[in-house]
């Protein structure tokens, strides 16, 4: 029986993956940058912030006109308008069966972790009323690599004390599910096999998202 459950937050316990792309695109735009459509923010799902603004400059070969000092500007001007944005999350935000799910694990007596990387995750589960749920919080800084690189979900396991191949990690984007096989925990996907996978356990949705779910995943994959 797995004994840690490791949650993306973006796209897995709510859906700010629309503020985040707002706020690229308004700085790309800013900076006279025109690509960050849609379809290229897919990529930028699950990656930090500092890869992502590099992703957006190479778009157009912009990267190497930027010092380190102008990069940090850039990324905390994005920042800035993000959490703007994310002022008016609340409970209402939460994605279907998501706290029900957080509830029957902590019953259970599952440690639950948080493997994000955003940087402004405390300040969102405070929002939706989910941090008493939550018996640590990865923190992306004290992390050498972003995903798909395994740090954050190792550092996620370590700090509730479970090894990380008795943990779940649940994860809605393709870097995230790579990370988690990295690590070694057990990945769980919220989305279609086309963009995460045919060798994962699947739900279409965090309603379907269960218990009972995670029980027979682990018992078919583990």
């Amino acid at each position: 029986m797995f004994q840690a459950v490791l949650f993306d937050l973006d796209g897995v316990i709510c859906d700010t993956a629309e503020y985040h792309y707002q706020a690229w695109k308004q700085l790309a735009e800013e900076i006279g940058i025109q690509g960050v459509t849609r379809k290229f923010n897919e990529q930028l799902k699950g990656v930090s912030r500092e890869e992502s603004l590099k992703r957006i400059l190479d778009l157009e070969g912009k990267r190497e006109f930027y010092s380190d000092e102008e990069f940090s500007s850039l990324m905390k001007r994005k920042n800035d308008g993000y959490v703007q944005m994310i002022e008016n999350v609340t409970k209402e935000d939460v994605y279907p069966g998501i706290e029900f799910l957080l509830t029957q694990l902590k019953k259970k007596g599952i440690k639950i972790a948080l493997a994000s990387a955003s940087k402004n995750a405390p300040f969102l589960l405070e929002k939706m009323q989910l941090r008493e749920y939550f018996d640590a919080i990865a923190n992306p800084n004290e992390v050498k690599s972003s995903k798909p690189a395994p740090d954050i979900f190792l550092l996620a396991a370590e700090m509730v004390g479970v090894e990380i191949v008795e943990s779940i990690g649940v994860e809605d984007a393709i870097a995230g599910i790579e990370a988690i096989k990295s690590a070694g925990a057990l990945p769980i996907g919220v989305g279609r096999k086309e963009d995460l996978g045919e060798d994962i356990s699947l739900v279409s949705s965090t309603s379907d998202l269960t218990i009972e779910f995670l029980e027979r995943a682990w018992a078919e994959k583990r």
